[in-house]
């Protein structure tokens, strides 16, 4: 982990608890880590960086890797520049952008594995790749082989989840590469059981939505193609039913999304220029005008994006309305996760397992994605301040809900398996 000054970040045993220490300014202790939860260890200011976190393992979505949506495989930083990326999201191959010395992305330190050509975005990157992961999965000349057991593996995945992707199989596939190469086995299955990987709440009566009988027939094949793919005897538990079920689990409990966009960050150093009041005014005019011409080729779909598994930041808990938001402001996989709002000493550094629109919706309808989802019941205090509203859904749901209902079987089926 790392704190906003860049330098590493210890967590220090202290009596059962953990501290973030900042080797920087080591009297900076920012959180507390006790049980599940992340607590302010001194006041933090509205905007403040509480941490920075690398993930243990990250993946780029199959759908979007295969709509060409171009990012390193180690940290998805976006590979296209600025420029190449405006050009194919608006449909205008003549497109020049104006201030392109803004553009971070340096083709010129792009490399490509030897063997199977994926593309990283420096030396680094293709070595620490090779180092924790990609020996084991490197498909050589085979990586176009739609026989090679893992590209099967990864096309049955493709036809159960559908964009807007929240998961990828990839994520478990590395998981499983990450132990077969490394030296200390135990201790890095070790962290991965920090991860919370429980496919039921009994106590609540919940169940995980994507591991019920309706897709038994599913699991049951992404189970025999990864354990055909990437079966390691040092994690024969992870591939027997019952525990690729708790991989699974995992995954989409703990996976937390990444987005990386060189066209956004040229954005913000363009909205950073100190420029004269017309020139202002004709820059803001023409990116205004190039998300019209995105969205209208595009739509909604402007990143590439992927998950990960963070440590971290898995261990803070939910509330409907949260003191702090992770956000990816290096076009890498950095987590940055800052104060939305003045946080007290003591007070717990929560954020949202919703997005925007979903926290908008009725307790109900919020109670109803986090049982299904993350298996459990919300008591943060909005959730209790509205425990005497009826147990009503909100209007966009019920709208979803309608349309489902003139889908076939199968087709409901499809569609909720891409909800991990």
């Amino acid at each position: 982990m790392e704190c906003f000054y860049g330098t590493l970040v210890s967590n220090i045993a202290l009596g059962g608890h953990f501290v973030g220490l900042c080797h920087h300014c080591r009297n900076s202790l920012l959180f507390m880590l006790q049980g599940k939860g992340l607590f302010a260890k001194r006041s933090m200011k509205k905007g403040e960086t509480i941490f920075i976190e690398r993930p243990l393992v990250s993946a780029q979505f199959l759908w979007n890797t295969l709509y060409k949506y171009k990012a390193c495989e180690y940290c998805l930083r976006a590979l296209e520049t600025a420029e190449g990326n405006a050009r194919r999201l608006s449909g205008i191959p003549g497109l020049s952008l104006p201030h392109p010395e803004l553009c971070r992305v340096r083709p010129e330190q792009h490399q490509a594995c030897p063997q199977c050509q994926v593309m990283y975005c420096s030396s680094e990157c293709r070595q620490a790749a090779a180092d924790q992961y990609h020996r084991a999965l490197c498909l050589g000349p085979s990586e176009d082989d739609p026989d090679h057991p893992i590209n099967k593996l990864k096309d049955a995945w493709k036809s159960m989840h559908y964009p807007p992707e929240t998961s990828s199989i990839m994520l478990m596939a590395k998981m499983v590469a990450m132990v077969k190469q490394a030296k200390d086995k135990a201790h890095l299955q070790k962290l991965f059981t920090h991860f919370c990987s429980r496919t039921a709440n009994e106590e609540e009566e919940i169940a995980h939505k994507l591991l019920g009988e309706q897709f038994r027939g599913q699991l049951a094949l992404l189970h025999s193609l990864f354990r055909e793919a990437l079966y390691d005897d040092h994690l024969s538990r992870w591939f027997v039913p019952e525990g690729f079920r708790s991989l699974f689990a995992l995954v989409g409990t703990n996976g937390q999304g990444i987005g990386t966009s060189s066209l956004s960050q040229w954005v913000h150093a363009c909205d950073a220029l100190e420029l004269p009041a017309q020139q202002r005014e004709h820059l803001d005019s023409f990116i205004d005008q190039l998300y019209k011409d995105i969205e209208k080729e595009t739509g909604d779909f402007l990143n590439c994006e992927g998950s990960g598994l963070f440590l971290l930041q898995s261990s803070c808990n939910h509330s409907c309305i949260p003191n702090a938001e992770a956000s990816f402001p290096d076009n890498n996989f950095l987590l940055h996760l800052s104060a939305l709002c003045d946080i007290n000493q003591g007070e717990e550094i929560c954020i949202s397992y919703l997005d925007c629109c979903q926290r908008d919706r009725s307790r109900h309808s919020r109670h109803k994605i986090l049982r299904e989802n993350y298996l459990f019941v919300c008591s943060c205090p909005k959730c209790v301040s509205q425990m005497d509203e009826l147990d009503v859904t909100s209007e966009e749901e019920e709208e979803e809900e309608g349309v489902a209902e003139g889908e076939t079987e199968g087709d409901e089926m499809e569609d909720e398996m891409t909800d991990v």
